[in-house]
């Protein structure tokens, strides 16, 4: 089955994520067998992210954004544990510091984008800004209403330039991310990953579902794909996040350059 197809979200389509299964596993139904395929795209993931670095032309960049505990770190730690640490990286965006907050939003964004040969991985990224600041309202809506189509352009440019663009919602249910919480305040080796605050985000869920509905009915675009994915068991969505990027990768046709010399005229003595 074609993940990227089952979970891609339409360009131009209403989006009602009550619609989209958070258990779905497609058609793989026994967890072991959806960790021997994840296995198999590490190690495809493994090859092509060298021939993306030894071609240097290109680049991709990874958008993961969910809900908390839906498993934005949890997703970058399963699914590229095969990869060369030197040819990706991860950025996570937290509130913008003073000097960014004196830049349009999106300048703190294009200085963390890859550059040609590299896998860049947003852990969250510039559509806080049509989320927290829509949800919290912190701008006026005729300043956040606007950067639908501020993104959209700069995605296009990037991907005009060379920047293959995928975008994954990591989709939880409100149920499991309870117990996901839950689970977090009893196990003494996850406590620090919970934070009261995020009390009062839950409290926000309807409003944040409205805030991704948006986004995702807005800015899913044809250089620029969003894909909802389900979270609720973990190794699917480590399976179908694994996938979507090594076919993807694999559809780039990346060629390793061929040297510049005879290399069966070279002795080493």
């Amino acid at each position: 089955m074609n993940l990227a197809k089952r979970y891609r979200v339409t360009e131009g389509h209403k989006v009602d994520l009550a619609s989209f299964d958070t258990r779905d596993t497609g058609d793989v139904d026994d967890k072991e067998e959806g960790r021997r395929r994840l296995r198999e795209n590490i190690g495809r993931l493994n090859d092509l992210q060298a021939r993306l670095y030894a071609e240097h032309k290109r680049s991709l960049l990874v958008v993961l954004q969910g809900m908390d505990t839906a498993g934005k770190d949890g997703t970058i730690r399963r699914v590229m544990t095969g990869v060369n640490p030197q040819g990706c990286r991860v950025q996570s965006f937290k509130s913008p510091s003073a000097e960014e907050l004196n830049h349009d939003f999106l300048w703190r964004i294009h200085k963390a984008v890859p550059s040609r040969g590299m896998i860049g991985l947003f852990n969250r990224s510039h559509y806080e800004d049509v989320l927290i600041v829509r949800v919290h309202d912190l701008v006026p809506e005729s300043i956040w209403s606007a950067r639908y189509g501020q993104i959209n352009r700069f995605e296009q440019n990037l991907a005009e330039n060379g920047t293959t663009i995928l975008k994954f919602f990591i989709h939880i249910s409100r149920d499991e991310q309870k117990k996901r919480l839950q689970a977090r305040l009893e196990d003494p080796g996850k406590t620090w990953k919970f934070n009261p605050a995020d009390i009062k985000e839950r409290k926000k869920w309807d409003d944040y579902i409205e805030a991704y509905e948006a986004v995702l009915e807005k800015c899913s675009t044809r250089w620029a794909p969003w894909f909802v994915i389900p979270s609720d068991r973990k190794w699917h969505r480590n399976l179908a996040v694994s996938e979507i990027l090594a076919d993807t990768l694999e559809s780039m046709d990346l060629q390793i350059p061929k040297p510049d010399f005879d290399p069966a005229g070279i002795v080493i003595e």
